[in-house]
C-alpha cells in the first residue's frame, strides 16, 4: 500500500504517518523507485497508534504500548500500568479543569457587566495567589 491508502485505512493524515516514521514508530518498507511500501502489519501499528493516540496517550506511552502489542510474552500488568497513568493524569485534569470552571462561574456571575469600571474579574486575574 502507498501512504495514501494506508492514510485512509488509518484515519491519519499523511504527516502523521511520516512522523511516526521518522520517529521510528512504524518503518515500512521502500520499493526501488523509493516509494514507502506499508504492508498489513504497518497499517495495524497505525490503527493501533490512532486508537491511542484518541484516548490521549503521548508519544512515549504509544512507544512502549506498541512494544507491549508486539510482545507476546507481555504481562498485562504492564500495560495496565500504562493505561492505569495516563488515567490518573486525566482525573486530574478534569479536577483542574473543573475548579478552574467553577472560579470562572462565580467571578462571571459576580460581575456586572454593565458600563462601569470596576470589575471582579480584573481586580481576581491581578490578584497575587
Amino acid at each position: 500500500m502507498n501512504i495514501g491508502e494506508v492514510a485512509k485505512r488509518a484515519g491519519l493524515p499523511p504527516k502523521t504517518i511520516r512522523y511516526y516514521e521518522d520517529i521510528g514508530l512504524v518503518t515500512p518498507r521502500r520499493d526501488n523507485n523509493g516509494y514507502r511500501a506499508f504492508r498489513e502489519t504497518d497499517m495495524h501499528k497505525l490503527t493501533f497508534l490512532a486508537r491511542a493516540r484518541t484516548l490521549g496517550f503521548t508519544i512515549e506511552d504509544c512507544r512502549n504500548l506498541l512494544a507491549l502489542w508486539e510482545d507476546e510474552q507481555r504481562a498485562s500488568a504492564d500495560v495496565r500500568a500504562i493505561a492505569q497513568s495516563h488515567l490518573a493524569q486525566i482525573e486530574t485534569k478534569i479536577a483542574d479543569l473543573e475548579a478552574m470552571r467553577d472560579t470562572l462561574a462565580i467571578l462571571v456571575r459576580d460581575c456586572a457587566g454593565d458600563q462601569r469600571p470596576d470589575c471582579p474579574i480584573l481586580k481576581r486575574l491581578e490578584a497575587p495567589n
